[in-house]
């Protein structure tokens, strides 16, 4: 039996019950048996500072084992501001430290960025494409996936709706996990 490629999902918002988790949880279920998605949790970081690296600090540490094992990552994330969470930028910071021991270097990476508004967190979207091109991570190129009006995929439940939401989210799903298959396949095949 093949080992489904582990994805670590990285979510942009600490909500309990915001759109951007009910994204994650559809996205689990629309990637299927093609790879096993895991949210990892950011909220509990203490904020970056490399003069408190050497300290040992247990969140920290326990962030970068949980991030360290995983084939990928899945960053879903609303846009602030036009830009990407403070959240999120702190455990980018967290992971790609101390110097030399970056936890995401090379692996695939996929972007979802949603908003309430028509622009989908497009900013946040191009912002963190940024920060994954210094961290060495590949990320998916096409497609690019803005979620404009957000709170209107799901319905009371919380579960996704039929519509052109899903219709985009599942063509990402199909995406992301053929990128990830086809980069690890790339990593392992001797040059």
């Amino acid at each position: 039996m093949t080992k489904l490629p582990r994805i670590g999902v990285i979510l942009g918002s600490l909500q309990t019950h915001g759109i951007t988790r009910k994204i994650a949880h559809a996205m689990q279920d629309l990637v299927g048996d093609r790879l096993a998605l895991e949210i990892i949790e950011i909220g509990d970081l203490p904020l970056y500072n490399p003069e408190r690296d050497g300290e040992g600090i247990p969140a920290w540490a326990t962030f970068r084992q949980t991030v360290a094992p995983v084939d990928g990552i899945l960053f879903l994330t609303p846009e602030y501001n036009r830009s990407i969470p403070a959240a999120l930028k702190n455990a980018i910071d967290v992971g790609s430290r101390p110097h030399g021991d970056s936890v995401w270097a090379q692996k695939p990476a996929g972007i979802i960025s949603q908003s309430p508004g028509m622009i989908g967190g497009f900013g946040a979207n191009h912002h963190l494409r940024q920060c994954l091109v210094f961290l060495d991570m590949p990320a998916m190129q096409q497609p690019e996936t803005y979620l404009s009006r957000s709170a209107a995929l799901f319905d009371d439940a919380g579960r996704l709706i039929e519509g052109p939401g899903k219709v985009i989210l599942e063509t990402f799903a199909d995406a992301f996990a053929k990128w990830v298959v086809q980069y690890r396949f790339q990593r392992t095949t001797p040059v």
